[in-house]
């Protein structure tokens, strides 16, 4: 993700430049895509027969910040409560930079703040049951009680000898943590890496380097593999693990044709059915787990405008409603769709 912002974005905080976020692969999935193919019939809650799901808007969450001149909002995770919680990447010091929003009321509260987060983020950990955030700026990972109390540093400081740009994060089902870190992206440089740090905060593993902006990470549905996009090349790679942590292959997955668009965030439901979140374009493209384009889940007509991503995608946990954020010059919504398949872990936050 070389997060070339569609806007400038002003200082957060103490002058804080945020040249931060994300890229979105949109595709018309061509003969020589291995995502190219035709919808799936057989599929629940498929799309129609041109291979489109229409979202349908469910509310506005946010208004441009004057403090830094947009919004944008990511990493949709849903509590045991039923809540959604979201991130506002670009909420200036004081802003809602963590909402909790009850659907059902269309309403939303504020559950954190700080003077320094600039959150890429969220996912709940299998171990202790706390929301973790990454901070692309700083390159910080916190968490929180899930109340949105206790914030607490987890990990800080250089993994190899190198500062983090962590974006997206996955939980193993042990609580250990894979972040994609997109280092280089400022600079042009396929220097990014995926980093995988214990439950416990002490220990940080390089486990694949030389990759090109890594922005979404998600565990397959069976954990044996980590799906990851790589922003400033369009690709989604697929990194199988060894059962302790470590990688034994890795290839590239998915050839993303995103025109202006780059891939942003990555989610995986129970049938093993990849969501690759757009930025440049609020739509996000399905694919099966051999690489075939299965839809496109889009924003059209007049509710596209002034909205230019759809960075990630939250399907509740059981079922198949998908609620995903999207964000432009009009505000930070969300929209609402039915998913191909149930949704799990690797589909709530991250």
């Amino acid at each position: 993700m070389r997060r070339r912002p569609i806007r400038p974005l002003a200082a957060l905080g103490a002058a804080i430049c945020l040249t931060v976020l994300t890229g979105c692969g949109t595709q018309t999935a061509g003969p020589g895509d291995r995502g190219a193919g035709g919808p799936n019939p057989h599929t629940a809650g498929g799309p129609g027969g041109d291979g489109t799901v229409r979202a349908q808007k469910v509310m506005r969450l946010t208004t441009p910040h004057e403090a830094t001149g947009m919004t944008l909002l990511e990493g949709p995770v849903f509590d045991e409560r039923g809540d959604l919680l979201v991130v506002d990447v670009t909420a200036p010091a004081g802003g809602p930079k963590v909402l909790r929003v009850d659907i059902g009321r269309k309403t939303s509260r504020q559950v954190h703040t700080d003077d320094r987060g600039a959150y890429t983020s969220a996912q709940f950990s299998p171990y202790d049951g706390r929301l973790y955030l990454t901070d692309f700026v700083h390159g910080d990972i916190v968490s929180l009680a899930p109340d949105g109390s206790d914030p607490r540093t987890f990990f800080s400081g250089e993994v190899d000898g190198a500062p983090m740009n962590p974006d997206d994060l996955a939980f193993d089902r042990d609580g250990h943590l894979y972040l994609s870190d997109s280092r280089g992206m400022s600079e042009g440089k396929a220097i990014g890496r995926v980093v995988r740090i214990d439950r416990e905060g002490r220990d940080a593993t390089v486990l694949a380097g030389g990759l090109a902006a890594p922005n979404g990470i998600s565990f397959d549905e069976r954990y044996r593999g980590l799906w990851v996009s790589e922003l400033t090349e369009n690709r989604v790679s697929y990194l199988l693990l060894d059962g302790k942590g470590s990688v034994t292959s890795r290839h590239t997955a998915i050839r993303v044709d995103g025109g202006i668009a780059q891939t942003d965030s990555i989610a995986v439901d129970a049938d093993g059915n990849v969501y690759q979140a757009l930025h440049g374009r609020p739509a996000i493209a399905v694919y099966d787990r051999h690489g075939e384009r299965l839809a496109t889940v889009d924003v059209r007509g007049r509710d596209a405008e002034g909205l230019e991503s759809a960075t990630n995608v939250a399907i509740t946990p059981g079922g198949t409603r998908a609620y995903m954020t999207v964000s432009g010059p009009a505000g930070g919504f969300l929209y609402a769709f039915d998913a191909l398949g149930k949704g799990i872990r690797q589909s709530n936050g991250g």
